[in-house]
């Protein structure tokens, strides 16, 4: 299978998409302060970051309106099959489901593990991002 989204464009988005997971806010607070709030009123983050940082949201954000319809749909597809929503032999009813999705890029922006459930979804189709860029 050929992606109709660049190769590089699609690893550039796990890329972001693992940027993004490291500096997400937990409501993990160590049993002393209520929720995701420490003791400052700061927001608690992963043990991976500890600032928010907009401009990798921002990034990833730009990078799915960068992409056309059909190729924000396939994102939205291959991930669905790495989370086992669809499997790969039913991609045609992933896609076709994708692009019914009124907002495709609020969907990925939350979804948990956006960039390993990516990787799988490629993977089911022997598709991965050794020797591109960053991720090789």
């Amino acid at each position: 299978m050929e992606p109709l989204t660049p190769l590089e464009t699609l690893c550039r988005i796990i890329l972001r998409a693992r940027e993004y997971e490291a500096q997400v806010p937990t409501d993990y607070d160590g049993g002393e302060a209520p929720e995701n709030v420490d003791d400052d009123g700061e927001e608690t983050l992963s043990v991976l970051d500890d600032s928010i940082n907009t401009s990798v949201e921002e990034e990833l954000t730009a990078a799915f309106d960068d992409l056309a319809e059909d190729q924000l749909a396939e994102v939205l597809a291959f991930a669905w099959v790495g989370s086992g929503t669809y499997d790969a032999a039913d991609w045609d009813e992933a896609i076709e489901a994708a692009d019914e999705e009124n907002n495709i890029v609020e969907e990925l922006m939350g979804m948990p593990m956006l960039a390993s459930v990516l990787e799988a979804g490629m993977a089911a189709f022997d598709i991965s991002c050794n020797g591109i860029g960053d991720l090789s």
